[in-house]
């Protein structure tokens, strides 16, 4: 007679699963992805090593989907930032003001998801995730330009150039190279750094002082 799989079982599995991303998610927080060793996220979990591969064919997809799940939340921030009312100009700028702010808020997991060195198949993520949010800004630069607040330009560019500007900005204040993840926050006023980031974002959509 065939093995069946019961649902206690299925769902014992299905919690050990979570449980390991959650363990694994925490680790990365905790000291980025270099933080986290399969030998610890099975000991905080506590289950063997040899669970985790049961759930996930190895170390670079267990951590791919962490990389997934932490984005796809910054992701629908900006997404929601970027429904709220006002013009074009008013939704992006609340938008990058957000996104700067939480990355600020929590280095290491910025760090980790913005410029840590990582294996390809997450770096695979890190395009993916990049080009979510280059969409969500070439369709508010478009709706900018239909509305009138945004002047004519290649606004898949312009999404593109948007993401690259925001994030290449903030690896300075997050990098362990200024002293420690986030270190260099404490030295200077992060209210300042992002209305600065902001600005320049603006002021390149727009070509005003804005």
């Amino acid at each position: 007679m065939a093995y069946r799989e019961t649902e206690k079982m299925r769902l014992r599995k299905a919690e050990n699963r979570q449980r390991i991303l959650a363990c694994a998610q925490q680790l990365v927080m905790e000291g980025g992805f270099r933080n986290a060793q399969v030998t610890q996220v099975a000991s905080l979990a506590e289950v063997a090593t040899g669970t985790i591969y049961r759930h996930f064919a190895s170390k670079e997809e267990l951590f791919a989907e962490v990389f997934r799940n932490a984005t796809r939340r910054e992701v629908q921030n900006v997404s929601e930032s970027l429904a709220q009312p006002g013009d074009a100009i008013q939704r992006l700028e609340l938008a990058l003001t957000r996104f700067a702010q939480r990355a600020l808020n929590r280095p290491v997991m910025a760090w980790a998801l913005i410029a840590e060195p990582v294996d390809p198949v997450v770096e695979a993520e890190r395009l993916q995730y990049r080009k979510a949010y280059a969409d969500l800004f070439e369709q508010a630069i478009r709706e900018g330009m239909s509305e009138g607040s945004i002047p004519a330009q290649d606004a898949g560019s312009s999404s593109t150039c948007l993401v690259g500007a925001i994030a290449e900005s903030l690896v300075g204040p997050l990098s362990p190279a200024q002293g420690g993840y986030g270190e260099a926050t404490k030295t200077i006023n992060t209210d300042t750094l992002v209305n600065s980031i902001v600005r320049f974002c603006l002021q390149g959509l727009t070509g005003t002082g804005r």
